[in-house]
C-alpha cells in the first residue's frame, strides 16, 4: 500500500514538472516575434532620426547634401520628378517666396516604415507665391507630414496643410468667410430709386400712398430693405426720394410685375394721381459701385 502511494507521488510530482518546464520555455514563434519587435523599435528609431536631421539640418539650414543623404532616388513628386529634385521643388518654391522661412516639430511619431510630423512653418512673404503678389506678411502655418522610409532614405511623403488658415493670414481671404457670400450677394443686387416733388396740397395723400406700397412691397419675394429721405422746402413743398433694394434683377422686374397687378385690382393708376396732384417723379435703377 505504502509503494502504491509512493509510485502515485512520484507520478504527481513528474507531471508538474513537466508542465512547468514547458510553461517556462519560450517557444520559437514567441522568439521570433520579440526579435521582429526589437527590429521593428530600431528601424522606427532609425526614421525618426532621419526626420530629424532633415528639420534641423536640411530644411533649416538649407543644406542640400543633407536632402542629397535623406532623399531616395526613388521618391517621385506630384509632378513626376524624382529623387531629392522632386522631394525640394515645393520646398524651393516657397523659399522663394518666403526666405526666413523656419520649420518647427511640434511633434513626431514614428512607427514601423513611416514617420508623422506635426509641423509648423514660420515666414515673411516677399515674392509672389502661387499668384499671390508678395504681401509682406508674416505668417505661421500649420500641417501633417506622412513620411515613408526605406533602407534610411525617405521615399514619399503626404502633407495635409492648413490652406484655409494660410490664405487668410495673407489677407487672401477674410478671417471671417461669411463675408465672401455676403459680398457675392451684395454684387447682384440692384437699387431702385425713385424722386419725388409734391406740392404742399398734395403731402398728405402721398404720404399714405408711399404707406401703402411700402408694406406692399415689404412681403414679395427679393426684397431687402427700403429707405424713404425727405425734405421740405420754405414753402412747404416735398422732396421725397424712395430707395428700395432688391436681391437681383430677376427680383426687381417681378416685383414690378406684381405691383402693377395689384394697382390693377385696387383700380389705383399712379399717373392720373400725380397729373392731379401735381407730382412729378424721376425713377431708375442704381448698381452698388464698389471702393477701390
Amino acid at each position: 500500500m505504502k509503494n502504491n502511494q509512493i509510485w502515485i507521488c512520484l507520478l504527481g510530482t513528474m507531471l508538474l514538472t513537466g508542465i512547468s518546464t514547458e510553461a517556462q520555455s519560450p517557444s520559437k514563434k514567441s522568439i521570433k516575434h520579440t526579435k521582429h519587435k526589437e527590429v521593428s523599435m530600431t528601424t522606427s528609431a532609425a526614421n525618426k532620426e532621419v526626420i530629424q536631421s532633415l528639420y534641423e539640418h536640411g530644411l533649416n539650414q538649407r543644406n542640400r547634401q543633407v536632402l542629397t543623404a535623406l532623399v531616395s532616388s526613388d521618391y517621385t513628386a506630384i509632378s513626376g520628378k524624382r529623387g531629392v529634385e522632386g522631394f525640394e521643388e515645393t520646398i524651393l518654391a516657397l523659399l522663394k517666396a518666403f526666405p526666413d522661412a523656419k520649420w518647427e516639430m511640434r511633434e513626431l511619431i514614428s512607427e514601423g516604415d513611416k514617420v508623422v510630423v506635426r509641423q509648423s512653418v514660420h515666414g515673411t512673404q516677399t515674392a509672389p507665391f502661387q499668384n499671390i503678389k508678395a504681401t509682406r506678411k508674416t505668417i505661421e502655418t500649420n500641417a501633417i507630414v506622412i513620411y515613408q522610409l526605406k533602407d534610411g532614405k525617405i521615399i514619399s511623403s503626404q502633407i495635409l496643410t492648413d490652406r484655409l488658415g494660410f490664405l487668410q493670414q495673407l489677407g487672401v481671404l477674410p478671417v471671417d468667410l461669411s463675408t465672401v457670400s455676403v459680398k457675392a450677394k451684395n454684387e447682384q443686387q440692384v437699387t431702385f430709386i425713385d424722386k419725388f416733388f409734391v406740392p404742399k396740397a398734395a403731402k398728405e395723400e402721398f404720404h399714405q400712398r408711399v404707406v401703402i406700397n411700402r408694406n406692399f412691397i415689404k412681403e414679395l419675394p427679393g426684397f431687402v430693405k427700403d429707405v424713404v429721405y425727405e425734405h421740405t422746402d420754405e414753402n412747404g413743398n416735398l422732396s421725397c426720394i424712395t430707395v428700395a433694394t432688391w436681391e437681383s434683377q430677376q427680383a426687381l422686374d417681378h416685383a414690378k410685375q406684381v405691383v402693377q397687378a395689384e394697382y390693377k385690382k385696387e383700380g389705383f393708376n399712379p399717373f392720373d394721381m400725380f397729373t392731379r396732384l401735381g407730382i412729378t417723379m424721376d425713377r431708375s435703377v442704381y448698381e452698388e459701385v464698389g471702393s477701390n
